[in-house]
């Protein structure tokens, strides 16, 4: 298995410490949901929160064309067999672009609101776009679980029920802290997706983790169209490459923006020189760390995400099960050649 993060200090590991006291309970809740056909409901043990009839779950995930909630999706089929099995019903919801983030997003949660939902999973990736529909939602008794991006603050802040996803501020600190490890010290964080909040906080982790050892790490903020256009972000790359010489380390906030890097690197005739690490996994993100091109990868599981997700919030609405930690982590875990074998599998399914 994966490295999962340890070399984190001070604050971080009473932060790491709060937080992962939930993986006991949520362990145990996987194993539950994992053969979720449900069993006749118990009058006599029946809650207001119960439902007589099938409960309906609306999951709102990224575009289409991003590898990453592709995988996403993966888990949340396959936890909606087993609602649909059990009289259930779960409905995807993607958004079409980022250009518009967190209305768009928010668009989405009225539209689950107007489906009559009982539970919507959400990431709250842009809150001040996102919170007053998310607000919405809760005020109409609907149950919401925040999922991927926004973290406890979200859910605090939204009344949503759990939030299930990454620490972003402790991932990007480790990836940050690896870098320096190998030996960067100046390291860029390409953003493609500038204002999410768990992007800017991935920027922010990795300049906090090459800060505590000397390094420096800025972001390279880029227009949302260019998300998923590689001969821009490679573009992007090169020129800031070429710009400033002393840049030896590259992060990027997802495996095709990855690709597209690793392509600028080449242009700028510095692979092998310049590091390059990312947040999440594809087989071409392992293939490089596997022939040296590619220092890491930054594994939240987005498989384990999607499934959960919808497997909580289905069971909190249908039968008023929820545990009794309201955090489910499911990342960060750091991939590098020692451990890539481990994941391989995972990976080529749809599962990493």
């Amino acid at each position: 298995m994966e490295k999962m993060i340890s070399s984190i200090t001070g604050a971080k590991k009473r932060r790491v410490s709060s937080l992962v006291k939930a993986l006991p309970v949520a362990i145990a809740a996987s194993l539950l949901f994992a053969g979720c056909a449900a069993p006749a409901a118990d009058d006599s043990s029946s809650s207001s929160e119960t439902k007589t009839g099938g409960a309906k779950v609306a999951v709102i995930g990224g575009m289409a064309s991003d590898g990453f909630w592709t995988t996403v999706k993966n888990g949340v089929e396959a936890a909606g067999l087993a609602v649909q099995g059990a009289g259930g019903e779960v409905t995807w919801l993607p958004l079409k672009s980022y250009e518009n983030l967190g209305p768009d997003a928010g668009d989405l949660v009225r539209n689950a609101i107007g489906l009559g939902v009982d539970a919507i999973v959400i990431a709250d990736w842009v809150p001040e776009a996102e919170d007053p529909a998310i607000k919405d939602a809760v005020a109409a008794g609907i149950a919401v679980f925040i999922y991927n991006a926004g973290g406890v603050t979200a859910m605090e802040n939204t009344g949503a029920q759990m939030y299930i996803g990454s620490d972003e501020l402790i991932a990007g600190t480790a990836g940050g802290e690896y870098f320096a490890e190998k030996g960067a010290k100046n390291v860029i964080c390409v953003n493609t997706t500038p204002g999410s909040v768990n992007q800017e906080t991935r920027c922010q982790g990795l300049a906090e983790g090459l800060a505590a050892n000397g390094g420096v790490g800025t972001q390279l903020p880029l227009p949302a169209s260019s998300f998923g256009d590689p001969a821009a972000i490679a573009q992007a790359v090169k020129g800031a490459l070429v710009a400033d010489p002393t840049i030896d380390g590259v992060l990027t906030i997802g495996a095709q923006d990855s690709d597209a890097a690793a392509s600028g690197i080449e242009q700028a005739g510095l692979t092998g020189k310049v590091l390059l690490g990312t947040f999440d996994l594809s087989e071409n993100v392992l293939a490089r760390i596997a022939d040296g091109t590619q220092l890491f990868g930054i594994d939240q599981q987005p498989y384990l995400q999607g499934y959960m997700a919808t497997s909580m919030a289905w069971q909190y609405v249908q039968y008023g099960i929820l545990p009794a930690e309201r955090v489910f982590l499911t990342g960060p875990a750091l991939v590098t050649e020692a451990n890539i074998a481990s994941v391989q599998a995972g990976v080529t399914a749809g599962a990493r």
